[in-house]
Formats: C-alpha cells, sequence, structure tokens
C-alpha cells in the first residue's frame, strides 16, 4: 500500500516554520490509528523514516 504525500510548510511569526505530513484516512484506518494517539518519528537514515505507535499506557483505577 503505498500513498504519495506532500509535505506541508506553516510560516509562523518570528520566522518560525514547522512542517506537516498528513496521513492519508486510508492508510489510518488500515494500521488502526485513532485521533489523539500518540506516535514517534525515528530517523533510519536520510531517505527513511520510522513511524512508531506509543504502546498505551495500562490504566492501573479500578472501575466500579
Amino acid at each position: 500500500m503505498e500513498y504519495l504525500t506532500k509535505v506541508q510548510a506553516i510560516r509562523r511569526k518570528k520566522g518560525m516554520v514547522q512542517c506537516y505530513v498528513n496521513m492519508p484516512l486510508p492508510l489510518a484506518a488500515a494500521i488502526d490509528l485513532q485521533p489523539g494517539e500518540m506516535v514517534e518519528w525515528k530517523v533510519d537514515h536520510r531517505y527513511k523514516l520510522w513511524l512508531i505507535r506509543q504502546r498505551p499506557k495500562k490504566n492501573n483505577r479500578k472501575k466500579r
């Protein structure tokens, strides 16, 4: 499964620039990615990035 995605730049006040990459919905659905889920980017080398999902923390609270 491949999706071509464009990197977008947002220019903020004071010259700060941020880059954004949107994940296509079919790809997010294929890996069951949920809104608000934390992910981490790992640089393998200049041409390869890894998107690593954080394992959810176990909820230690007891249910009533």
